[in-house]
């Protein structure tokens, strides 16, 4: 039997509690004190300010190990970055999805030129075991010597309407960009962001692709790939 990776010790709570708040919190938009609502309605009291704590020490963890049990990606990558705004200040938020949409990283930069596609190039990279064999971009002359620096056996592909899977993967940040009433600062951005991605994926499995009964059992196996991670008991 696996070691559990997390641990609940000092805690006052038990793990089930914990484990449910930061599902909750990204997965659904709701706030730390929608949160603490919710709870309170099942009876159990607990303040925004535990949740909030709560997801700053376990979601970036339990979003490594979901990452780290997901699939291979796909050998086409999709990149494209999108501007957040922050107290007045323009920012990049630099994405990269695989053909099937799921999540391979994001970053947060103040640029879009070379240096910042090269920044986030790296660091794709180190945390993906295979290189690319496409790699589809938007018209951003940034990508080009990036790419052929960084990736230079990876076929690069600009053509219009082709990134089209790296565009509606920015939804579901804007969608909580509006419930959060934007983002405060680029490092509570790239906090939030990079555990978001893959525990909302982890519940989303493209519901308009499956039959209901396809959709439940795959939630099934989902909740249950969820509790081992957590080290929660059925």
């Amino acid at each position: 039997m696996e070691t559990p990776i997390l641990s609940y010790r000092c805690h006052r709570y038990p793990a089930e509690i914990i484990a449910q708040c930061v599902r909750l919190y990204f997965r659904f938009p709701l706030s730390y004190r929608g949160i603490e609502e919710v709870m309170f309605e099942r009876g159990i009291i607990v303040s925004y300010e535990s949740i909030r704590r709560w997801c700053h020490k376990f979601g970036p963890v339990i979003a490594a190990e979901i990452r780290r049990r997901r699939p291979q990606p796909k050998d086409t990558w999709h990149l494209d970055e999108m501007y957040i705004k922050m107290n007045g200040k323009t920012y990049y938020l630099w994405r990269a999805v695989d053909a099937d949409g799921m999540v391979l990283d994001i970053l947060v930069q103040e640029r879009r030129n070379q240096e910042a596609a090269e920044r986030f190039l790296r660091r794709l990279v180190e945390g993906c075991p295979a290189e690319p064999r496409v790699a589809v971009t938007d018209k951003l002359a940034s990508y080009g010597p990036a790419l052929r620096k960084i990736l230079p056996h990876t076929e690069h592909r600009k053509q219009k309407c082709l990134n089209n899977r790296a565009e509606n993967s920015h939804q579901p940040t804007r969608q909580r960009e509006r419930a959060m009433r934007r983002f405060k600062s680029p490092v509570q951005a790239q906090r939030f962001l990079e555990p978001f991605g893959p525990i909302r994926q982890h519940f989303c499995p493209g519901r308009h692709r499956l039959s209901g009964s396809d959709y439940r059992a795959i939630l099934v196996t989902r909740f249950a790939s969820w509790r081992e991670v957590t080290g929660v008991a059925a």
